[in-house]
């Protein structure tokens, strides 16, 4: 079948919104979903930073939402033509770690979403003149107007949501959430201090604001600090001086969690200052440079963690999220901006530039 998709064709290139053709023989535990929308992550944009590691050309999007339409059938498909799904990463399903519901530390994570794909895969994706395109992004490649998807990384979700919003749920805003809810377990009584207020860090403040936590926010634009504050946050710019006693004040003696979304070695240290004792930071960035850690930062029992996908198992933490907007309690639709595909270059320019927090790609061309 034929349909447009964005292609990346160079690291320092635009994007090209052209015609492209997958072959849809599907296999058992495949389905072939029509994106009704997906949104651009951070991860998405690293492509551009990876020094050649990324094949290119490429489809990117992981972040995809929309309707089957046809599948492989299996005996392991729960999903069915017509059903609305939310796609999330990818994994294999039979290591030690996703038998142990910790998909994300999947063995195979790299190979599946990175570009590797399965190894059983062969290509199935080219451009208009058939030169093989990359396989498919974190099981999808989404900035498209379909895509193939193993069923094991699509998650059923009520018909009656607003399906073209709700792509993020299944990697941004499930990374904060989950980092909240399944890494730090927080609840009522409980503080917590995030670092940089993007789609993640606003996310993790959503829901910790749901789970009745006390919670600081971190950042450099007034913005985003705004943003944080609607959200239940008590706001604090970054260039606050002596930032992590003020933390420590404003959470009652020392934050018992923290979450980086920056990867800035000193806004790190600072989170571990401004811990109690035996807190936890977590941290989600993807770090490009050695991380010095001050002396003393890891007094006291305080522990730093790496977190990969908010240590989620996407078909149970999504429906949580789906129902928490439903009553009103993680407002993740304030955060989105959307875009027809065809204006995917100015979605990541506006992204670059701090104008949006979420911004999610309409294959069908309207924006809301």
């Amino acid at each position: 079948m034929r349909f447009r998709a964005a292609v990346l064709r160079s690291y320092e290139g635009p994007f090209t919104v052209e015609e492209v053709a997958l072959r849809t023989d599907l296999a058992p535990g495949e389905v072939l979903v029509e994106i009704a929308g997906c949104g651009m992550c951070r991860t998405d944009l690293a492509v551009r930073r990876s020094a050649g590691r990324s094949p290119l050309p490429a489809v990117l999007g992981h972040e995809g939402a929309g309707v089957v339409v046809r599948t492989g059938g299996g005996p392991d498909t729960t999903i069915g033509v017509g059903d609305h799904v939310v796609l999330s990463f990818d994994s294999c399903g039979h290591c030690d770690t996703c038998r142990g519901a910790a998909p994300a530390y999947c063995d195979s994570f790299a190979s599946l979403n990175l570009f590797g794909g399965r190894e059983e895969d062969p290509p199935r994706l080219t451009d208009a003149a058939g030169k093989a395109l990359a396989p498919r992004w974190f099981g999808q490649s989404a900035f498209a107007e379909y895509a193939l998807v193993p069923a094991r990384n699509a998650v059923r979700v009520d018909p009656a949501l607003p399906l073209d919003l709700l792509g993020p749920l299944g990697c941004g805003f499930l990374t904060g959430a989950g980092a909240v809810l399944n890494t730090f377990t927080a609840g009522p009584g409980d503080t917590l201090v995030v670092l940089g207020a993007g789609a993640v860090g606003l996310a993790a403040v959503m829901a910790a604001t749901a789970a009745g936590a006390l919670t600081v926010a971190v950042d450099r634009h007034p913005g985003r600090l705004a943003l944080a504050e609607r959200f239940g946050a008590t706001p604090l710019p970054a260039t606050t001086a002596g930032l992590a006693e003020r933390i420590r004040r404003l959470t009652g003696g020392g934050a018992r969690y923290a979450l980086d979304t920056t990867a800035s070695a000193p806004l790190v240290n600072d989170a571990l200052r401004a811990l109690r004792p035996t807190g936890t930071l977590g941290l989600v960035a993807r770090l490009h440079t050695a991380l010095p850690l001050e002396p003393g930062t890891l007094d006291q029992g305080r522990s730093i963690r790496h977190i990969c996908e908010g240590d989620a198992v996407p078909g149970l933490l999504i429906p949580l999220l789906t129902r928490l907007w439903q009553a009103g309690r993680f407002p993740f639709d304030q955060l989105v901006r959307t875009y027809p595909l065809a204006d995917i270059d100015e979605a990541e320019r506006d992204c670059d530039a701090g104008r949006v927090v979420k911004p999610v790609l309409l294959p069908a061309g309207r924006s809301r």
